[in-house]
């Protein structure tokens, strides 16, 4: 049996639930690794992770460095004696750090590797309408999400599931991945093979504003995955065209209807209860949609204090 002594890096929720299912089976986690606290809302009040939240309510002790290549963090990174280090939702980490712990630095990435490697693997399985994901655990190397795999668990993605709801699973599974991966580690019965490098594995680039905009010329099922990929965050955008005004709008569910009709592309249809949009082979019903400046709404809700022009259109 190994004595693992273990440093935890990750920043975001999704991080969260492996630290936390670490802690509740007693594993010794001598310092948890998160990013700066960061100025948010109109106050510029200083923000704290999720991760540093909860690693302060378990007393642990936390290091927030700004550069990982700075040799004070290097030397406190090194005086904490970790022989594991855990990786989940966090950044890209230089050979000093990686190679630090004896048995090793692994990471939960939310993808079934080799596909999916990059900034935003959930988003990018719904977008391209994949039906199934899963998470992974690998030993980090040099390139990104390129090291040796450890394990791997596979689910289904539901036809009409969006990237919160998929975040959530993945969430816990990983959490649980991560518990055997340690566990294998610990017994020192880890087993590794390496990444297959085919010529069409599938990456989750950064998420941006040009490609979170939808083009209305799309297939019917682009763009309803697109919608789902995207919600609830950072949501795909569009221009609403309404009379005189120009408008980005963010649109978080939809549904698809498949049916012949004369209009072009992004024209409105819209009703006091029902709000549409013309594509190749059919209509987007939009169900849920947020004007700027105010809150995410219904449709309902939104046609209540709205109205759409005969000729109004999306861009």
């Amino acid at each position: 049996m190994n004595n693992l002594k273990i440093v935890f890096m990750g920043t975001p929720d999704f991080a969260v639930a492996t630290l936390k299912t670490l802690v509740e089976n007693n594993y010794n986690i001598v310092g948890v690794i998160t990013a700066p606290d960061k100025p948010a809302g109109r106050g510029r009040k200083l923000n704290e992770s999720a991760v540093k939240e909860y690693a302060k309510s378990q007393n642990l002790t936390i290091l927030q460095p700004t550069n990982l290549k700075n040799e004070d963090f290097l030397n406190e990174l090194k005086a904490l004696n970790a022989n594991l280090q855990i990786v989940v939702a966090f950044r890209m980490l230089p050979k000093a750090v990686w190679q630090m712990p004896k048995y090793g630095t692994f990471n939960l990435h939310a993808s079934l590797l080799p596909n999916y490697r990059g900034a935003a693997p959930i988003n990018w399985a719904i977008i391209n309408g994949e039906t199934k994901t899963g998470v992974s655990t690998f030993f980090i190397d040099e390139k990104i999400d390129t090291g040796d795999m450890i394990l791997q668990e596979e689910i289904k993605i539901e036809q009409d599931e969006n990237a919160g709801n998929l975040h959530d699973k993945l969430m816990t599974i990983g959490s649980k991945l991560v518990l055997t991966t340690v566990s294998s580690i610990e017994k020192g019965d880890v087993k590794t093979i390496p990444q297959k490098e085919t010529k069409n594995i599938k990456t989750a680039y950064k998420l941006n504003k040009d490609n979170c905009k939808i083009d209305w010329n799309n297939p019917i099922d682009h763009i309803y995955n697109m919608v789902r990929g995207l919600s609830p965050y950072p949501a795909a955008w569009c221009t609403l065209i309404n009379g005189d005004e120009n408008l980005d709008v963010k649109i978080y569910s939809v549904e698809k209807e498949l049916i012949d009709h004369p209009l072009e592309n992004g024209a409105i249809v819209s009703t006091k209860k029902e709000l549409k949009v013309a594509v190749e082979k059919g209509f987007i019903i939009i169900k849920e949609m947020k004007l700027p400046g105010k809150r995410t709404m219904d449709i309902k809700s939104l046609l209540n204090g709205y109205s759409f022009e005969t000729n109004a259109k999306m861009l």
